[in-house]
């Protein structure tokens, strides 16, 4: 991550802050998110030899996503409950199938671009989150537990 870090304020961004160690980075810049997502592809690809995905969500986006909280009724242990970030709204079909696969205690909302899931009982034997974490959602997708989403959050609104 520190060698993300110092790639990406060398190509010009700003305020680069990095958290934990699986490519959660929150920067300042003045493309739109699509545009910032594919300049890093590409930054990571040269630098690093990397083919990496990135999906990127604004400040206000992201605000959203946590002021949105569908399922916080519910979801009370954060490292349980995760929301999925994709590139595309996901299709019905795809939605019918996240349903289909989720356990009776398992809850699935997707809003936009996000797919906001519960997981009380962990998601290690979880068919929802294979489903979720697999190539089949029919655009790209990045996932982070709560405490992550709420932390990324946090580290954006610290100037």
């Amino acid at each position: 991550m520190p060698a993300l870090r110092e790639a990406l304020e060398e190509s010009g961004y700003d305020d680069v802050r990095t958290y934990v160690q699986s490519g959660n980075v929150v920067l300042s810049s003045t493309a739109s998110a699509k545009q910032a997502s594919r300049d890093i592809e590409r930054l990571i690809a040269d630098r690093f030899g990397l083919e990496i995905a990135v999906v990127a969500r604004t400040r206000s986006e992201l605000a959203k996503v946590v002021q949105g909280n569908p399922l916080g009724r519910v979801a009370k242990d954060p490292k349980r409950y995760q929301v999925s970030f994709l590139e595309t709204k996901p299709s019905a079909k795809t939605i019918r199938e996240l349903e289909a696969v989720a356990a009776a205690e398992e809850e699935v909302v997707s809003i936009g671009r996000e797919i906001y899931a519960w997981h009380p009982d962990g998601v290690a034997r979880s068919k929802l989150w294979a489903k979720l974490a697999g190539k089949n959602l029919g655009t790209t997708a990045t996932s982070r537990n709560w405490t992550t989403v709420t932390k990324l959050l946090e580290l954006a609104d610290a100037d």
